[in-house]
């Protein structure tokens, strides 16, 4: 059964810095892309960045470009997405999912509680 834990979300002022977490298990991690899925209030599931099985290369939206930084540890079948200089429009519910850019929305029976992210003065 697989399972997938977020955590790490919080208030946080503008310009201010998070770390997601993610701990998974029941699947082999390392042999699967990981990304991160953000659903913000009133909108739809935004997919946010993804990261290669191998960690060779990393994908993000042209939104957290230069301000976010995705990372796993396929020992540990963890991933982790730094974030930095959040604004308001990061603010969302953000849930760590298996699949890449075009293959997220197959998963979503495997996604965790997500972990809410909410960015305010």
């Amino acid at each position: 059964e697989v399972h997938i834990v977020e955590s790490g979300g919080g208030l946080v002022q503008p310009g201010g810095s998070l770390e997601l977490s993610c701990v998974t298990s029941g699947f082999t991690f390392s042999d699967d892309e990981m990304g991160w899925v953000r659903w913000g209030q009133g909108k739809g599931p935004e997919f946010t960045a993804s990261i290669w099985s191998d960690a060779s290369r990393t994908n993000y939206i042209d939104s957290v470009k230069g301000r976010f930084t995705l990372s796993r540890d396929n020992a540990k079948s963890t991933l982790t997405l730094h974030m930095n200089d959040l604004k308001p429009e990061d603010t969302a519910l953000y849930f760590c999912a298996r699949g890449g850019p075009r293959s997220w929305y197959k998963y979503t029976a495997d996604w965790g509680q997500g972990t809410q992210v909410t960015v305010s003065s």
